[in-house]
């Protein structure tokens, strides 16, 4: 039965998130970020999907998980401009593409030992100084550092 209509490469999802247009090479970076191997909800993860915009994407769905405001900063720091969908009752009620935020507060390690963030017991703190060329200073030491070349705690 063909009703020229494209079948679904992904199932639908009724209650949950779905982290759509990623990079396909940067698909394992953020399921390792969300540490979705130990969630206990439904996962499909999808591959080398067709995509119009990127040529191949990667996407993830939750079923039942709606991300905090943290875990999507994280995804920001290695797949920026990936789009987040809020499903509810098979709906789409929220869809809007993740941007990096201007302040990471306690998601990036500082490359300076000598930051204090390294020697006492406290949060780190870089702000986003250049978006373009994905340039963050730490909030302590200053040092300036690439987003592509961070360690994130």
């Amino acid at each position: 039965m063909n009703n020229n209509k494209p079948a679904l490469q992904v199932s639908a999802l009724c209650n949950g998130t779905v982290i759509d247009h990623i990079p396909a090479d940067k698909l394992f970076a953020v399921v390792n970020l969300l540490d979705i191997p130990s969630m206990q909800s439904n996962v499909t993860i999808g591959n080398n999907l067709d995509s119009k915009k990127l040529g191949k994407k990667g996407l993830i769905k939750v079923a039942d998980k709606y991300f905090t405001d943290e875990e999507v900063n994280r995804i920001s720091l290695v797949a920026p401009n990936v789009v987040l969908n809020i499903i509810k009752d098979y709906k789409v009620v929220e869809k809007r593409e993740v941007q990096m935020p201007d302040d990471f507060h306690n998601i990036v390690k500082c490359s300076n030992p000598n930051c204090i963030t390294n020697n006492e017991p406290m949060a780190t703190l870089f702000h986003l100084v250049d978006r373009e060329k994905g340039t963050l200073k730490c909030h302590y030491c200053e040092k300036e550092k690439n987003v592509k070349k961070t360690e994130l705690l």
